[in-house]
């Protein structure tokens, strides 16, 4: 299966999804995917709302909007967000875009070093 790549744009929706090399499980038992549901929460609440979620046990899949920069709380865990103000239009919107994708790509690292 191909991968297809598009940046994860404001306002826009999404079927993200992923699968364990060579088809070996990505979650093992319970707690497995109740660690991978609260990265989910720490990491990609603050950035999208999420409309479905399925967690198989070599692979998952989710359907997100992603926030836009206006819709971002304080008071979430925000690292890197604040590098934003100041910024405007287009280079805002870039830098968003790429601040959202490095919390996605923290949630999947930071399980990845952890479940075994």
């Amino acid at each position: 299966m191909p991968t297809i790549t598009q940046p994860l744009t404001p306002g826009s929706y999404f079927h993200i999804y992923n699968k364990g090399v060579n088809g070996i499980n990505l979650f093992y038992n319970s707690g497995n995917y109740e660690y991978f549901l609260m990265l989910y929460e720490r990491h990609i609440d603050p950035v999208a709302n999420t409309f479905a979620w399925c967690l198989l046990g070599n692979h998952f899949h989710l359907l997100v909007r992603i926030k836009e920069v206006e819709e971002v709380t304080e008071g979430e865990d925000l690292t890197g967000f604040k590098n934003l103000s100041g910024l405007e239009g287009k280079e805002k919107d870039e830098k968003y875009t790429l601040w959202v994708s490095k919390r996605f790509s923290n949630l999947f690292n930071a399980y990845a070093q952890e479940a075994r």
